[in-house]
């Protein structure tokens, strides 16, 4: 095994920390995943009451993203990333409390959610907008780290935790939640302790709403920039109409049971992990532009196999390659945008982006169980393979090989000193 430390070679220590924060923090996410829906069950056994809690986390983003990513830009990130953090424990502590005093309640429980959805929004937006900036925009370094990082994400909130959060709330319904609580508090100690990063001077009193505009049309205005917000969006709208009936699918279509349905969903883990391994090296071996046509091209026809399986071996190995190449983009994508995006609006393009992608989930959703219920359980699958297809074809145009390069280059030479002369 590689120690951890050759991992982190050549990137600065102070990434050390925010990668150990990052999958502390993902770990105790991992735990609350799995806990939030039981602890819910417990309070309700109402399905569109228990929709709305897992609703509630995702829906700030609509109302708070663009304004989140524009106060990103003006306060310090890292204070933003170790005080989200805390907020975050506190208001999980607050709810460990109520369920230990038994007032605990739906509506509460709704409310925490939604509140650690905003707490959410500001620390991965400046998170997002940290690292280029410790990195120097170096797409090299930036890949690596981002593959780093959704390596333990992966490794933490997908393997490690929901099994860690179901031995957990064995012992007490509050307990995964204290454990989510303190995983805060040690990340936020953690982030508290980086190199603070300068803030852009205020040349002018601006309102709030035009700094989040300007992000927004600073997106929509670059066409590389679009076609990678388009790539999350598009990707989320395709993918959720699928796992929105995926169980329904495993159980009468591919005559999966309850355990083997857990099975089924790790082969997601397992192509996650090999598509976050191997990220860095399509991104060495191709053309950044390339590579992104790649693992959308593989996206669609694995969604394709996935929705035609005639078993479950076939819908694993489906899953696990569609998984591996969502892993790869997610590593990509980021790298690409924190390399060209000018530092003080990496806070509002991040939160732009993930804006688009948040809000296409739940209609994704929406249309994959109208499909299911008017052509049958494979129909969202199908559909989503053909969206993925001609996703294919809008990231082959607007984030082509050569248009990336020129960006990458053109952003390297802005970001270079410049010399002066002596007088």
């Amino acid at each position: 095994m590689i120690p951890l430390r050759r991992l982190h070679d050549g990137l600065p220590p102070a990434f050390s920390r925010l990668w150990f924060a990052s999958a502390l923090s993902s770990l105790g996410d991992g735990v609350y995943i799995a806990a939030l829906p039981l602890f819910a069950v417990s309070l309700t056994t109402d399905p569109f009451a228990l929709s709305l809690v897992t609703a509630a986390s995702l829906l700030p983003w609509l109302p708070f993203g663009l304004l989140g990513g524009a106060l990103v830009d003006r306060w310090d990130r890292r204070r933003v990333m170790w005080i989200s953090d805390v907020a975050r424990a506190a208001l999980l502590s607050g709810l460990v409390v109520a369920a230990a005093m038994g007032a605990a309640s739906l509506q509460l429980l709704i409310a925490v959610a939604f509140a650690l959805g905003i707490g959410q929004i500001f620390f991965d937006t400046a998170s997002s907008a940290y690292l280029p900036q410790l990195l120097d925009r170096d797409l090299p370094s930036l890949r690596r780290a981002n593959t780093l990082k959704q390596g333990a994400q992966t490794a933490t909130s997908e393997f490690a935790g929901p099994p860690l959060g179901g031995l957990l709330f064995a012992l007490g319904r509050a307990v995964p939640l204290a454990f989510d609580a303190l995983s805060f508090l040690l990340s936020g100690w953690l982030i508290r302790k980086l190199p603070a990063q300068p803030v852009a001077p205020v040349k002018e009193r601006r309102s709030l709403w035009r700094d989040a505009r300007d992000g927004a049309a600073y997106v929509f205005g670059n066409r590389i920039l679009l076609g990678l917000a388009l790539r999350f969006a598009v990707g989320n709208l395709a993918f959720s109409g699928g796992e929105a009936v995926l169980v329904l699918y495993a159980h009468h279509t591919l005559g999966i049971g309850n355990s083997g349905f857990g099975f089924l969903l790790a082969t997601q883990a397992v192509g996650g992990l090999v598509g976050t391994a191997l990220a860095g090296l399509l991104g060495s071996r191709m053309k950044t532009g390339h590579a992104l046509t790649v693992t959308a091209a593989v996206e669609s026809v694995a969604q394709l196999c996935l929705g035609l399986s005639g078993g479950p071996v076939t819908a694993g190995i489906s899953m696990a390659v569609c998984s591996a190449a969502m892993s790869a983009t997610m590593v990509l994508v980021p790298s690409v945008s924190q390399a060209i995006v000018p530092a003080h609006l990496t806070g509002r393009v991040s939160a732009t982006n993930r804006m688009l992608g948040v809000g296409a989930a739940p209609l994704g959703a929406l249309l994959g169980g109208w499909l299911a219920t008017v052509a049958g359980l494979r129909a969202p699958f199908v559909a989503g393979a053909i969206v993925l297809a001609v996703m294919t074809v809008l990231v082959a145009v607007l984030t082509g090989a050569d248009r990336i390069d020129d960006a990458l280059r053109k952003a390297r030479e802005e970001s270079a000193p410049t010399d002066v002369p002596s007088s």
